[in-house]
């Protein structure tokens, strides 16, 4: 890969990462309900996610998926119903205490690992990300060099990226925790449960390009 094509592909990702999806409304929310350590690691179960389609681009699996409609719905109806019940319990959740937040406590532990698993989740139970990455990906891969290596580079650069972006969603998540008072937090946080109620919407009603 040259120079020229590196940079193209930080560009796209950039704006594909900056554009609000389940997971980045999952770090806000987790910065709001849970605060920064909570939102961390939703960060964290996310990337994993992503870093796990990217491996499954790479490794020739995502046409399979493209390729059986069967698969493809069974993980698609999985991905609407996950995120209808994430967007139940973001209109149900409460602000996080900010003084509660520093402090860590059982708790605290249970909520980190619940924004873990959660995000995780989204990000594996979304089969338009796959496509995605299975048709975004492999633009920006010469195929005359080993391709493992390159999608290696390319994986990296894209986790890096979201991850920055989604620490940002999740500081705006925190701030408001200081600034806002709870009952207009609650607003924000009813803002992302409609957000994750629209995107499973949009979710049910897609269909695979010549599907």
């Amino acid at each position: 890969m040259t120079l020229d094509t590196l940079l193209l592909f930080m560009i796209a990702s950039v704006a594909l990462a900056i554009t609000p999806g389940p997971t980045m409304l999952l770090a806000m929310s987790n910065g709001i309900a849970g605060g920064m350590r909570a939102a961390v690691w939703g960060i964290a179960g996310a990337s994993l996610g992503a870093a796990i389609l990217i491996a499954v681009v790479a490794l020739g699996l995502g046409s399979l998926l493209a390729a059986s409609e069967r698969l493809f719905n069974a993980i698609r109806v999985a991905g609407v119903a996950y995120l209808v019940w994430l967007g139940v319990k973001m209109w149900r959740s409460q602000p996080v205490d900010i003084h509660a937040a520093l402090a860590a406590s059982p708790a605290d532990v249970r909520r980190v690992r619940t924004a873990f698993l959660r995000s995780l989740t989204v990000a594996l139970s979304n089969p338009k990300t796959l496509l995605f990455f299975a048709a975004f990906l492999p633009q920006f891969v010469t195929t005359a060099s080993p391709q493992i290596q390159q999608y290696v580079v390319l994986g990296t650069i894209f986790i890096t990226i979201d991850t920055c972006v989604m620490l940002g969603y999740a500081a705006a998540g925190t701030q408001a925790v200081r600034w806002l008072s709870r009952r207009s937090l609650r607003i924000v946080n009813r803002g992302c449960a409609a957000g994750m109620w629209l995107l499973a919407a949009t979710l049910a009603v897609w269909r695979r390009p010549g599907a």
